[in-house]
């Protein structure tokens, strides 16, 4: 990490940040990994055994209108535990990203745009993300991500489920009790 102690890895535990700035006309491309201490705080938000590994590479585009379209893919390797087997298993993570980010000024004036857009039968572009301070944190855009690949549900591939099914007791019913008292009371119900 830097040198920046005023940095809360509780919310952002990796942080990888752009200034729009410093773009060029003709776009960036960043590839960016995890390291120890940002994989270990993911781990320890998204309740995860471990995050082995994980890395981004991402396409930073610049529009016109002074917003930003940000496309790329995160990949990661996590450690979990089985649902069913409550044995440690590793997941990998591979999710596309593609988001656009604006000036906060023009996000009300797109998100307009874009609940015009949900009337139409075509897809609906999601609203753009802030530009906060200049900067876009391509880290936290790809710890979304990845935390949207878990499985809240992992199991190993050959793990099942068993439930024991047994047969029911005749005996086992909510009048049983009632005619073993009557029985040992040497009152027979009528009918038997």
């Amino acid at each position: 990490m830097s040198g920046d102690s005023s940095h809360d890895t509780s919310r952002d535990p990796w942080r990888v940040l752009v200034n729009v700035a410093q773009i060029p006309e003709t776009g960036l491309h960043r590839e960016i990994e995890a390291d120890a201490a940002a994989r270990r705080a993911m781990a320890a938000i998204a309740e995860l055994r471990e995050v082995i590994s994980a890395r981004a590479a991402f396409d930073v585009q610049p529009k016109r209108d002074g917003s930003y379209h940000v496309t790329g893919r995160v990949q990661a390797r996590i450690g979990q535990t089985c649902v069913v087997t409550l044995d440690p298993i590793e997941n990998d993570i591979d999710e596309d990203i593609d988001v656009v980010f604006a000036p906060p000024e023009q996000i009300p004036q797109m998100a307009d745009l874009v609940d015009d857009a949900e009337d139409s039968d075509e897809d609906t572009p999601d609203p753009p993300e802030p530009i906060v301070g200049g900067f876009i944190d391509l880290g936290r855009l790809a710890t979304d991500a990845l935390f949207l690949g878990v499985d809240p549900y992992p199991r190993k591939p050959d793990a099942v489920f068993e439930q024991k099914l047994e047969a029911p007791d005749p005996e086992d019913h909510p009048f049983a009790a009632l005619k073993a008292l009557k029985e040992r009371d040497g009152k027979t119900p009528k009918g038997s």
